[in-house]
């Protein structure tokens, strides 16, 4: 089959539902890279080592486009094993690991575009994981409308310094900004804060987007039900996401969780 798409399958949810929404895309999984495929569903198994063998594999099933999806932490590579073609690229891959994480993954999707594989995002490859802009549920976000604007602020600068995606403010003060460690983390520091130092009659808000610069095809910001639970335990009244740019993970689930926890999701742009 020609023109067929490959989703390069990293952990969570995501790479299972494109394969459920695409049944005919070709799945690759990575050697010491967790995922939720099961164990008896087709997909190939594909070594870092080994990508000019993945590259002549996937053109063999007339793969054109690729969808990375999910999680991938920093591959531990082992020289001894590489391949030609990584042979070949030996001394920049050494350069590129001492560089962050995203020369890296600008690296690699440099690798497929120069070997003949468009590259397209999960919101390209299944359109409906992004919100059009407006509330998706709950009531109305205008009583956080100053923390919002807040928040925006806060993001502004931490998109210029590569720090995160999101963060939560309450009554004008930041309760907790994400880092490294991602949005979990975030909710859970939120939900532990000491509650003397916290508004007892009005709730915060979670406001999540892509950095500047940001390179959607692959980096896109989620939430999803777990972000739901989270936002609950953290005791917030919402969440703010950028439409088009943020995925909605498992989308009817999400807004309906959120909608019994009383929680609203809206899609709206930064203000400026």
């Amino acid at each position: 089959m020609e023109d067929r798409l490959a989703i390069l399958a990293g952990d969570g949810i995501l790479p299972v539902l494109l394969n459920v929404a695409m049944p005919d895309a070709v799945c690759v999984v990575f050697r010491g890279v967790s995922h939720q495929f099961e164990a008896s569903h087709p997909f190939i198994e594909a070594r870092f080592e080994k990508l000019g063998e993945l590259f002549e594999i996937l053109k063999s099933e007339g793969v054109e486009k690729i969808v990375l999806a999910g999680s991938i932490s920093r591959p531990a590579l082992n020289p001894n094993e590489f391949d030609d073609f990584m042979c070949g690229i030996a001394i920049q891959i050494g350069e590129i690991l001492r560089q962050g994480d995203d020369a890296l993954l600008r690296f690699v999707l440099g690798l497929f575009d120069q070997n003949g594989f468009s590259i397209v995002s999960a919101a390209q490859a299944l359109p409906n994981l992004v919100a059009e802009p407006g509330m998706l549920t709950g009531p109305h976000e205008t009583q956080n409308e100053k923390d919002i604007h807040k928040a925006d602020e806060v993001l502004a600068l931490m998109s210029s310094a590569d720090i995160g995606q999101a963060v939560v403010v309450e009554n004008g003060l930041v309760l907790g900004v994400e880092t490294l460690q991602g949005t979990d983390c975030l909710l859970q520091f939120v939900a532990e804060t000491d509650p003397i130092l916290r508004d007892s009659l009005k709730k915060g808000v979670l406001v999540k987007r892509p950095k500047n610069q940001q390179d959607l095809r692959v980096d896109m910001p989620a939430i999803g039900p777990d972000t739901i639970d989270a936002v609950s335990k953290a005791g917030l009244a919402g969440i703010v996401i950028s439409p088009h740019t943020v995925l909605l993970i498992e989308r009817e689930k999400t807004l309906s969780l959120a909608a019994q926890k009383d929680i609203y999701i809206v899609a709206r742009d930064a203000i400026s």
